[in-house]
């Protein structure tokens, strides 16, 4: 049942005379085979006792006993390994991890607390946080066993050894997955995570930071420096002669078994895609902040993300878009593309007539905006909303005054300009936030409608990023040409609308 061999008898007894428990024997002697793991610990005490009994049988000295002939090796063997265990008697390779967590009591205490945060998912991924110090104490076992495997020329590295977070997995996965109704499987946008310490063997390591120092490295963001990933990697360095001067082997038995931590869960975020008009000159696009305090009531983001927000029930969001308005501009034409990412989602899944009902809640919550072809998409193809950023081009409508009269045939020469070349430097009105540069822009195409002798409606197609209110006004000569210079008169914005922003992203959706 165990796939034990002959050969594996005397690693057995070694580990079991060492304190090992049952399921990290069978780790060290390679057992693969996951159902193994999934069995009750009793039995698979009782059952190595047997393994372990059978190479007593074939003892010389035999004695009677009331129950016929019994070896002495064997009825030692049964005293010294009794499937009944006292609080000291933890493992002192996995301190209690794959003795008390493994059964269908602990798996339930997950499955529950899983329940608790009310995720709604079809599959899930189990991941497991052990104490560094376990990968010192398998180290210290594992040379332990070394001399044996050697004499019995048997060809077996530490990497053929069964890690303990997988034979925890093996052990309980199943149990969870039947408890949540859900499959347990490698690879899965829902994350439960199981922890554990061992705070009284948390020194374990400390002697590889003066032996391995280099592995060793202070971070900003780590409580400790003694990862499992610098521990492993200081193991891999350290040679068996020097770790046997500093450690034991095998290593010494612990009063205490871990202590799980509370049980995580983490979905991936889903993203959300469309595209929104902004009809208020009196709504930005993101909070406005500025010195601490809040400038206005609302935003965009926060409109579109409320309702999002509730519907998939995540713990917050990023909002990004194919370029920004001032909050004085309004949004116009088909709108500007948008992605929201839900952090955490507890729900994930949502029907097209959910979608749909979900983008006419935005609608109605307020007239200040409209969103369309709202849609779940792929974290990588909110990525096309930013490729080719400066490529494309957007189309603006604005209302021009200017310090001199003006008739219709003052604007002609406007139409004939295409492709105009000017050069902007980084806006006074956003060099708080953005880095001082002179970026190169293109004016593709203008026209106009003459209004009045101070008026007139300026219509440009420009490439993406251009500072349109900053070409209009030459922002004290900052940008240049700008249309001041272009008209030979002080001229200057007073409405401004974008009509379209030319990115073929997201898909439409047909109403």
């Amino acid at each position: 049942m165990l796939s034990l061999k002959e050969k594996d008898r005397p690693i057995v007894r070694k580990l079991l005379c060492a304190g090992c428990c049952v399921r990290c024997v069978l780790r060290f002697c390679c057992v693969g085979s996951s159902s193994a793991y999934r069995r009750p610990y009793q039995d698979l005490h009782k059952e190595l006792l047997a393994f372990i009994s059978e190479e007593a049988s074939h003892d010389a000295s035999v004695e009677e006993t009331n129950d016929g002939p019994r070896s002495k090796r064997a009825r030692m063997d049964e005293d010294s390994f009794s499937p009944e265990r006292t609080d000291s008697d933890v493992c002192p390779v996995c301190l209690g991890v794959l003795q008390d967590f493994c059964d269908p009591t602990f798996a339930k205490q997950v499955s529950d607390a899983v329940k608790e945060q009310q995720y709604e998912f079809d599959s899930l991924v189990l991941t497991v946080s052990l104490p560094a110090q376990l990968s010192v104490r398998e180290h210290s076992c594992w040379l332990h066993i070394k001399k044996e495997v050697r004499e019995k020329s048997m060809c077996l590295g530490k990497e053929d050894v069964i890690q303990v977070k997988d034979a925890f997995k093996w052990a309980v996965q199943g149990k969870i997955g039947q408890e949540l109704g859900a499959a347990v499987v490698a690879n899965s946008p829902c994350e439960v995570s199981v922890g554990f310490i061992h705070p009284e063997t948390e020194e374990d390591c400390h002697f590889l930071a003066d032996t391995c120092p280099d592995c060793f490295k202070p971070t900003k963001n780590k409580v400790s420096i003694f990862t499992r990933m610098a521990v492993v990697k200081a193991l891999e360095k350290i040679s068996e002669e020097r770790f046997s001067r500093h450690y034991p082997c095998p290593p010494k038995k612990a009063n205490t078994r871990c202590t799980a931590l509370d049980t995580t869960c983490l979905h991936t975020s889903v993203f959300i895609a469309g595209r929104y008009n902004k009809f208020s000159r009196e709504l930005p696009q993101t909070p406005w902040v500025i010195d601490g305090e809040r400038r206005m009531d609302g935003s965009v983001e926060e409109l579109i993300a409320a309702p999002l927000l509730s519907s998939f029930r995540a713990d917050g969001f990023n909002f990004s878009s194919s370029g920004r308005e001032d909050v004085d501009v309004r949004t116009l034409g088909n709108g500007r593309p948008f992605a929201v990412e839900l952090l955490n989602p507890h729900r994930a899944k949502l029907s097209g007539a959910e979608i749909r009902q979900l983008q006419e809640t935005i609608n109605q919550s307020s007239d200040k905006i409209r969103v369309r072809d709202l849609q779940i998409v792929t974290r990588e193809a909110t990525s096309r909303m930013k490729e080719g950023e400066e490529e494309k081009t957007k189309t603006y409508s604005a209302l021009i005054w200017t310090q001199k009269a003006i008739d219709g045939t003052h604007l002609e020469f406007l139409a004939n300009i295409k492709d105009l070349k000017i050069a902007q430097k980084t806006p006074l009105r956003v060099l708080h936030r953005r880095p001082l540069a002179v970026r190169q822009r293109l004016i593709h195409s203008m026209s106009t409608v003459y209004l009045d002798q101070h008026h007139f409606t300026l219509k440009l197609r420009t490439q993406a990023g251009t500072y349109i209110k900053e070409f209009v006004h030459g922002d004290f000569g900052r940008t240049k040409p700008n249309l001041c210079d272009l008209m030979k008169t002080d001229a200057d914005i007073l409405e401004l609308d974008v009509e379209s922003v030319d990115i073929d992203w997201p898909p439409a959706i047909p109403d």
